[in-house]
């Protein structure tokens, strides 16, 4: 992994806006996923573990709104709603759901931009105790945000998966996460019971990051319980 791209999903039922989406965000470095009604955007969040959600709120089979409730049961992953609904009773509903932002249409691309830039920043903030934005213990170094991870000078490349599983332990550093926590945030819920897929993704870490992975000084097993990266 070398600074994967940014994935999006977007759900919208309108192909024009769909293709303009598509491309202004694809020539500024996201990858892309895209579903035309709510139920198919559910299932799109959950198998592509976005690191953003653009919704629209006038879907043909589900509101939007119920969608921002139903991806909120299980991720705090960033929504921005783009809408042509633009009565502050829609925006109040919609914010209070649960989405992060709210841009109303007709819109522009910069300000889309904008505003997802926004939203990435906030959902890679770092713990309180690492204003610099990069998470250094020891000599692991992650950069959620410029999407890097460094061993002293080295730079570590991982697959998507097991970057997706270090990136929740750095949001929650020196916290201990329960298995079914872990396999919710990375895989989604439908892998709670999936623990096998926790332990194969947590030893492949370990051997990249860790300089005995039979004795771990980073990623920490909570007997048990989980684990926990320390800090």
């Amino acid at each position: 992994m070398n600074n994967p791209k940014p994935v999006v999903v977007v759900i919208e039922d309108d192909p024009p806006i769909r293709r303009f989406l598509r491309t202004g965000l694809s020539t500024h470095g996201f990858i892309v996923f895209e579903a035309d009604n709510g139920r198919q955007g559910i299932i799109e969040v959950n198998n592509r573990k976005p690191d953003l959600i653009i919704l629209d709120l006038g879907l043909p089979d589900v509101d939007g709104v119920e969608v921002i409730k139903t991806i909120r049961a299980w991720s705090a992953m960033p929504i921005i709603i783009l809408s042509a609904r633009s009565t502050e009773q829609s925006k109040i509903e919609a914010l209070d759901a649960g989405a992060d932002d709210y841009l109303t249409k007709p819109f522009g691309l910069g300000e889309l931009l904008a505003r997802t830039r926004v939203a990435l920043r906030h959902w890679f903030r770092m713990p309180e105790q690492n204003p610099s934005g990069v998470f250094t213990t020891g000599n692991l170094q992650v950069d959620l945000l410029n999407r890097w991870v460094h061993i002293g000078d080295r730079e570590v490349h991982l697959t998507p998966i097991q970057y997706r599983l270090l990136a929740v332990l750095v949001q929650h550093a020196g916290k201990v996460l329960t298995h079914r926590q872990i396999l919710k945030e990375v895989w989604g819920p439908s892998h709670t019971e999936s623990s096998h897929y926790l332990r194969i993704y947590m030893s492949q870490l370990r051997q990249k990051l860790e300089e005995d992975a039979t004795k771990p000084k980073y990623l920490l097993t909570e007997s048990g319980v989980g684990y926990r990266l320390k800090v």
